[in-house]
């Protein structure tokens, strides 16, 4: 064994298992906490497992790699002591890949049509995406993938984030607190930021009738963005055109939702990144990070401690 080779422990024992060789591809050796420099750790939701182990070996752990993109799970943990990265960018390519199925879907009323029983039950239905406005709200790696997947589509793409620098493909960048000046002209509003307070609620009744009432509605990111309420309220007065759920709040969504059978509504189980995507995605990034880390190179995927995400 390396005695320079960076000594880094999975935790916790047994849960994703492979997480073990991805450290040891990258150059790395997995080790008992009690000795390692570096934690990667496995279970997205066990905040308080991870809060166990930081205090009681936090004392020589130097950085720590969270598995998923959203960590909302582990704000309450985060601290400036040591480095901490997560999962952010590696499901981009999947996640924007669902954003632009749910678009093409919402605009061209599959959902209408995938609910009908007779050829003729309904009308035709459907609005171009060719040409349409589409207003993010986020600037990060997902909206970088669907920025370059929508582009043959000459969209007019508007991106509402924290920083105004200009957003490659876009039309325009915009700070959140002018989201309410875009959502009139929008065709299509996707959500695709990380939770956090500022934007927890961000779509409430006040901000759905902005829209259009041929507008569709699109997250991709956090079920808290909608007040799930004001939601079903809009789409049963048709005060939008609906919306393409990958999540919700709550979530899972419960059997007998009203989400579940609106028919201006499209509900995907949280599938914007599923196991199979995100084996090797997660992986690649470990392993990446692990060689980073041996090399003294920036990791990816930091997170920034003070806003959260």
């Amino acid at each position: 064994m390396d005695a320079a080779a960076p000594k880094i422990a999975v935790l916790p024992d047994g849960v994703r298992t492979w997480l073990g060789e991805a450290v040891r591809s990258g150059g790395g050796q997995v080790v008992p906490v009690s000795a390692a420099e570096a934690l990667v750790w496995a279970s997205p939701d066990s905040a308080d497992g991870l809060a166990d182990v930081l205090a009681d070996h936090g004392d020589h752990l130097r950085w720590v790699q969270l598995p998923w993109a959203g960590i909302e799970p582990f704000v309450p943990v985060l601290d400036d002591a040591r480095l901490w990265t997560c999962g952010k960018g590696v499901y981009a390519e999947p996640v924007a890949e669902l954003a632009l199925s749910l678009t093409l879907a919402g605009l061209r009323g599959v959902g209408t049509y995938a609910r009908s029983r007779s050829w003729r039950e309904h009308g035709a239905v459907g609005t171009n995406l060719q040409g349409a406005r589409v207003v993010v709200v986020g600037g990060g790696a997902i909206t970088g993938s669907f920025a370059r997947m929508v582009a043959p589509f000459e969209v007019e793409l508007v991106v509402v984030r924290r920083s105004v620098d200009p957003f490659p493909g876009a039309l325009r960048t915009v700070p959140l607190d002018a989201l309410d000046d875009e959502l009139p002209e929008a065709a299509v509003a996707l959500v695709a930021a990380a939770l956090t307070p500022e934007t927890e609620g961000l779509f409430d009744a006040r901000r759905l009738a902005l829209m259009a009432d041929d507008a569709w509605l699109v997250n991709v990111a956090r079920g808290r963005h909608v007040v799930t309420d004001d939601l079903v309220a809009a789409l049963r007065a048709g005060d939008l055109g609906g919306a393409a759920l990958d999540v919700t709040d709550p979530e899972p969504l419960p059997d007998g939702h009203p989400l579940w059978t609106l028919p201006n509504c499209i509900v995907t189980p949280h599938v914007g990144n599923t196991p199979e995507m995100a084996v090797p995605l997660l992986a690649a990034r470990v392993t990446e990070n692990v060689r980073r880390w041996a090399a003294g190179e920036t990791l990816l995927g930091p997170v920034d401690v003070a806003a959260g995400y």
